[in-house]
Order: C-alpha cells, then structure tokens, then sequence
C-alpha cells in the first residue's frame, strides 16, 4: 500500500501534518494504523486552516508543481489528512516516488 494513488486527472497523497515544528520541511513515510502517509512539518499553526495551506505549499514545492494545485481533500480538522495534487498522475509519480 502506497501513501499516494491516482486518480483520472490528479493524485491523492495521505500527509499527516506537524504544525507548530521548529524544523518545517518533507519527514519521509511513516507508517499509520490506516496506511502509510507522508509526514509534513510546518511552522503555522492549526488555527483558520494556516497549517493545511502551509503542507499544501510545501507539497507543491516539493513536487516541484504551482502551489494552486495542491488543494486539500479530506481532514480539515484532522493532523491525518488527504491532499490532492491536479496534474496527470503519471508526471507526479516520480516525484512522488521521490519523496518516500
């Protein structure tokens, strides 16, 4: 089982997002009861959803992708979320790859 799967026209990533870290940035694939996911460290905090646009940006950097199209899916109130990435998944794959 991967922390990622595609879609017709983009990829769904599972993140579990740190918020408040002191050393933002990509901590690999950690394992979760529900399936692997890709842990997000991020400075803001989780207040007026600060947290989730911050992993969506760090994502789209990540992926070397415009951060417009990296949008939250599933978890707003949740550290444990779903982020989707529009693009064709077979152009994300490697960076997704990448990452883990």
């Amino acid at each position: 089982m991967s922390f990622w799967r595609a879609e017709h026209d983009a990829v769904l990533v599972r993140v579990k997002v740190q918020p408040k870290s002191r050393r933002p940035g990509l901590g690999g694939v950690k394992p979760a009861a529900d399936g692997p996911r890709l842990s997000i460290a991020v400075a803001e905090a989780p207040e007026d959803g600060r947290a989730t646009r911050a992993a969506c940006e760090t994502l789209a950097r990540a992926l070397g992708v415009a951060a417009s199209t990296v949008a939250l899916a599933q978890g707003a109130a949740s550290r444990e979320k779903i982020l989707r990435v529009a693009g064709d998944p077979a152009a994300l794959a490697p960076g997704l790859e990448a990452l883990a």
